[in-house]
């Protein structure tokens, strides 16, 4: 069987999170990162290999911090995420310097990806059931792809607006749209309100959502391919910041096209560090977890 391989998206600017870079946050007692928990839950899960995407930038930092880490025990590999790597009119946006968001990140893998994989972010922590119902997924696909998803409920903050991608599914188990909704954040009346495409949305604290925990077989790519062309074709060539997500292209193919994406509700709890002021309750949620014995300190 072809190596099950774990794509890291970890390039994010991360503006909310002041000055530091967020994907390299110590939280864990012996100073993990984020990404040191879901790579011991993905190795135990049975992946082979971690493809980290970053930015040029931060590449020293990024190896010395966790890569070197990591690389003791995955296959570790790196690619990197700049605005000019684009399938089709990379020339006509020679002033952009903002990234094009996670379609076009997991678009510049394009070249490593030869068998199934995952994609997670850097700065989420998913645990050890969403991991093992990923890789059982990938190793008997019923489907197109899947998407590993949460409550809504469980992954708001208490410090500021989240953007998620609002999950609904049929009887059979198969999303039937992904809609990218943007300031998602519970209202003083108890209301849970966010946007997507440009109109307010009303939404239950019990609506799953995608934590941008894909799975995908190597066929995806050539259609994130056509996706991002797509997006890039209808844009002036002046566009500050126009972003293309996984969930974007995805909520598209199923309603163009039928692509059948699994929906995998998962019992683990999310969290994640959107904003400087959610590390404190990550590190005491992480501690709660060693002190039951579910992760061990260190964790390698």
């Amino acid at each position: 069987m072809a190596e099950l391989t774990l794509v890291v998206l970890a390039a994010g600017m991360g503006t909310r999170f002041g000055e530091r870079i967020k994907q390299l946050e110590p939280l864990g007692p012996k100073g993990e990162l984020l990404i040191d928990y879901s790579v011991f839950d993905a190795v135990r899960a049975g992946f082979d290999r971690v493809v980290f995407i970053i930015r040029h930038d931060i590449e020293e930092l990024f190896r010395s911090t966790i890569g070197d880490r990591v690389s003791r025990v995955i296959k570790t590999e790196y690619v990197f995420q700049s605005p000019d790597k684009l399938p089709c009119r990379a020339a006509d946006f020679t002033t952009r310097t903002k990234p094009w968001g996670t379609a076009q990140a997991l678009y510049c893998c394009k070249d490593v990806i030869d068998g199934p994989f995952a994609v997670i972010n850097a700065d989420d922590f998913y645990g050890a059931d969403a991991f093992t119902k990923l890789s059982e997924f990938l190793k008997n696909f019923n489907a197109d792809g899947c998407s590993v998803d949460f409550l809504l409920k469980n992954t708001l903050s208490d410090n500021g607006t989240v953007n998620r991608g609002v999950c609904k599914a049929g009887a059979d188990g198969l999303l039937t749209s992904v809609e990218e909704t943007r300031g998602i954040s519970r209202g003083a009346d108890g209301v849970i309100r966010g946007t997507a495409a440009g109109e307010e949305r009303i939404l239950d604290e019990n609506d799953t959502v995608s934590m941008s925990m894909w799975g995908f077989g190597k066929d995806f790519m050539p259609i994130l391919e056509r996706r991002l062309c797509g997006f890039l074709e209808k844009l002036p060539a002046e566009d500050p910041k126009s972003e293309l997500t996984i969930a974007d292209a995805v909520g598209e193919e199923i309603t163009e096209n039928g692509y059948k994406m699994r929906d995998i509700p998962t019992s683990s709890v999310w969290f994640g560090v959107t904003y400087e002021s959610d590390a404190p309750a990550a590190r005491e949620t992480i501690m709660n977890y060693v002190n039951e014995g579910i992760y061990p300190c260190p964790l390698n």
